[in-house]
């Protein structure tokens, strides 16, 4: 018995990540739209996730919640590696204020309040008229790649939380890469 247990303590570790992964709701980019305009490139976006109950509590306590949204383009080449053409990031911060008791979203110089955590986390999953590159990136009749994924930013936390955060797997909210293709027709319209 006792070398049965002393077994089950050496899987334990081995075991309890599986376990945890499969609590954690999946997180995942559905939907990514890119058009031409005449001031830039703009980004339309939905992705689904969820907080898990740590997360919501921190949130409600007062402690800032960090989402970062990576985009990269490229262009294909055949003869070569992929030519990059755009790399860029958006930070949402929400923030809870208890003396006040009010929701914040900060995110692209802009500060709106909000009611309640799930109206904050409804602007973060439903990305509208990002500009993510100026006019005359994207060249007509060129075909490009793109990739797309949100992640809960743990390094914007203070030290101290940064520690906790990267030791917990409830902290670990990331959507996989969501690749896209973008054809920018010759005429130059919309892609």
């Amino acid at each position: 018995m006792r070398s049965f247990v002393a077994r089950l303590l050496i899987l334990l570790p081995l075991l309890l990540p599986l376990y945890a992964a499969g609590v954690h709701a999946q997180a995942v980019v559905q939907r990514v739209d890119v058009s031409q305009h005449q001031d830039g490139v703009t980004l339309d976006a939905d992705i689904d996730f969820e907080l898990n109950a740590q997360l919501r509590e921190a949130a409600e306590r007062g402690l800032p919640l960090y989402f970062s949204v990576d985009v990269i383009i490229n262009r294909p080449r055949w003869w070569w590696f992929d030519e990059q053409v755009l790399s860029t990031e958006r930070l949402w911060s929400i923030s809870y204020n208890a003396l006040i008791r009010q929701w914040r979203v900060s995110g692209g110089g802009l500060a709106l309040p909000v009611a309640s955590l799930d109206e904050a986390l409804a602007l973060v999953r439903h990305i509208r008229g990002w500009n993510i590159a100026p006019a005359g990136t994207l060249h007509p009749g060129e075909a490009y790649r793109g990739q797309m994924r949100l992640r809960l930013d743990v390094t914007q936390l203070s030290r101290p939380f940064q520690v906790n955060a990267l030791n917990s797997s409830a902290w670990a909210l990331t959507t996989p890469w969501l690749a896209f293709d973008i054809d920018v027709p010759a005429d130059g319209g919309s892609p």
